[in-house]
């Protein structure tokens, strides 16, 4: 294996190289782009109308950090002993074989595309409501975002990495100023029983707990963002400590988050409301209240936005680099970003942003994220036991254990997703099935760039 590697050091060309320059400051910014998203704006209230105490539900707050912690040590391990970009399509193609890592890229890439298409537009909605003359140009506003974005990510991986750092940092900044605000300018709200007493669900409590939990969980999905990015670190080392960092760091604020505003309002009106920030926001700042939301969810977009059109085009570039897709996507230019990937990438999102049929596609995602989890878990134990030898700088923390609940938890996640969400499920596998055909198209038709691991 060690013979392989110096083979594929080697035989990498400028043409297929990316830069290293990227620390722990780019990787706590990328996974906070990539877990602080609207869900935690909008969750709250869900999670709120399915428990009955408000210790409860800051307790499904504590434990979706800790399961997103624990997916950390094992993704951490991944990262810095198989130092690709690809994310888990690597991992899958080091541990199980070409065409299961094919599969996983996939997966993985298919989702990019939905998930920047409903950033864009979101965005554009929200910039219509500071804008009203944009009202009618929702589509074409979502696209000059993109684009916009998209040059800027073009100009080199410094320019996109600079810019998730800055956008990371003003996300950071300003859920903290709600926060405080939240604690300083709102009254206590009511007894806390007398208003779990009017939403108490009439489900049981153990069943209850699991839908709060599998809407916690999706919420905190992105804790993994920093794998894409292995090997364009100065220090692969950084890839753990970034990851713990920036994982407790936003379990800290979802947990105040939601501690804010179950202090503000009663329980009954979190549980009843959609959007339960922007009622705390009219109480602290009465009219401006929209206003302040706005520029929330705004920073928040565009944080999400740039996180996924640096890491999506990664998976393209992989895939390509290894003579499983069109030959030009592997190409890196000046700048060290994968740039014909990119604009692959935005490509195929920009008739999801006209047509705005990404809901079912961000449903059907929603499963093939936590099959790509159990592959890279099951990754972890398989290259435990079939490459012994094999240098790992960072092991999994509590490793089997830590390894097997995130394992456990991600297949239960599954069988319920295939129990509550039968057609979007089938939808998924079906997608999975359609990898095969695509996988031998793809191999009768092109070559690795470069000779690549097994």
């Amino acid at each position: 294996m060690v013979e392989s590697e110096l083979l594929f050091t080697k035989q990498v060309t400028e043409t297929h190289q990316l830069k290293k320059i990227l620390g722990v400051s780019f990787g706590v910014a990328v996974t906070i782009g990539g877990m602080i998203g609207l869900g935690i704006l909008r969750t709250p209230g869900a999670v709120a109308a399915e428990l009955s105490s408000v210790w409860l539900i800051l307790l499904v707050w504590t434990v979706g950090g800790i399961y997103a912690l624990l997916g950390v040590f094992s993704a951490a391990e991944l990262g810095v002993s198989i130092p690709r970009t690809g994310g888990w399509y690597s991992f899958a193609r080091r541990a199980f074989g070409e065409y299961a890592g094919f599969a996983a890229g996939w997966m993985d890439w298919i989702a990019y595309p939905a998930t920047i298409a409903i950033a864009a537009i979101t965005t554009a909605q929200y910039l219509a409501l500071l804008f009203p003359g944009l009202t009618n140009y929702v589509s074409l506003t979502a696209i000059a975002i993109v684009l916009a974005v998209t040059f800027v990510n073009c100009l080199g991986l410094r320019s996109g990495s600079r810019f998730q750092e800055i956008l990371s940092f003003l996300k950071a900044f300003v859920f903290l100023a709600v926060i405080v605000a939240a604690f300083v300018f709102t009254g206590e709200a009511e007894s806390s029983t007398q208003a779990a007493e009017s939403v108490r669900p009439a489900i049981p409590l153990a069943t209850a707990l699991i839908i709060a939990l599998q809407a916690v969980i999706y919420t905190y999905d992105g804790w993994y963002s920093a794998i894409y990015f292995s090997e364009e670190c100065t220090d692969t080392s950084s890839i753990p400590r970034s990851m713990v960092i920036a994982v407790i760091f936003v379990t800290i604020i979802y947990v105040l988050f939601n501690a804010a505003l179950l202090y503000s309002l009663p329980l009954s009106q979190l549980a009843s409301s959609t959007l339960p920030v922007a009622d705390v926001a009219n109480k602290i700042f009465g009219i401006y209240g929209d206003r302040v939301i706005t520029v929330v969810a705004l920073v928040t977009l565009l944080s999400i936005l740039n996180a996924n059109l640096l890491t999506g085009p990664r998976i393209l570039f992989a895939l390509s680099r290894d003579g499983l897709f069109t030959k030009s996507a592997g190409k890196v230019n000046e700048g060290g970003t994968p740039a014909n990937a990119l604009f692959i990438t935005v490509a195929v999102s920009i008739p999801v942003i006209l047509t705005g049929s990404f809901e079912t596609i961000l449903a059907v995602t929603a499963f093939l994220f936590i099959a790509l989890y159990v592959s890279g878990f099951l990754a972890v134990i398989v290259l435990r036991y079939r490459e012994a030898d094999l240098a790992r700088p960072y092991k999994a923390f509590g490793y089997p254990w830590t390894t097997g609940i995130v394992l456990l938890g991600s297949f239960a996640f599954l069988i319920g997703a295939i129990v509550t969400d039968t057609l979007n499920a089938l939808y998924a596998i079906g997608l999975m099935i359609l990898s095969l055909p695509f996988y031998y198209l793809v191999k009768r038709t092109r070559k690795p760039a470069v000779e690549s691991l097994p």
